[in-house]
């Protein structure tokens, strides 16, 4: 079983910085890769960022493309997502994700295990 802990959320004014953690349990690395999603209320499930198994590839959603970077370190089993120059409307709660099946990494459908989330809030 994977288990998958997100934690580095918070209030941030906007223009601010945040780094969220993915802390995993249960030979999660072992998978096809990580992702991040975010949800904001009233809103569907938003690709944000993905990793790759080796860390050799990451992908990148349109609307924060340029302001996020997503890494992983093995060795602690945890993913990290930095996120800058952030905006009001990256006000959301924050997954990561395991991405089991073959496809898109942009696609939720493709993950199986989910954190419990973690909230980002910005102010204007």
């Amino acid at each position: 079983q994977v288990q998958l802990v997100e934690s580095g959320g918070g209030l941030v004014q906007a223009g601010g910085s945040l780094r969220l953690s993915c802390a995993a349990s249960g030979r999660p690395f072992s998978y096809e890769g990580m992702g991040w999603f975010r949800q904001a209320p009233g809103k569907e499930r938003e690709f944000v960022a993905a990793i790759s198994r080796s860390g050799g590839s990451t992908y990148y959603g349109d609307s924060v493309k340029g302001r996020v970077t997503i890494s992983r370190d093995n060795a602690k089993t945890t993913v990290y997502l930095q996120m800058s120059s952030l905006k009001p409307e990256d006000t959301a709660v924050y997954f990561c994700a395991t991405k089991l099946y073959s496809g898109a990494f942009t696609r939720s459908a493709n993950y199986q295990y989910w954190g419990q989330g973690t909230q980002v809030t910005v102010s204007s």
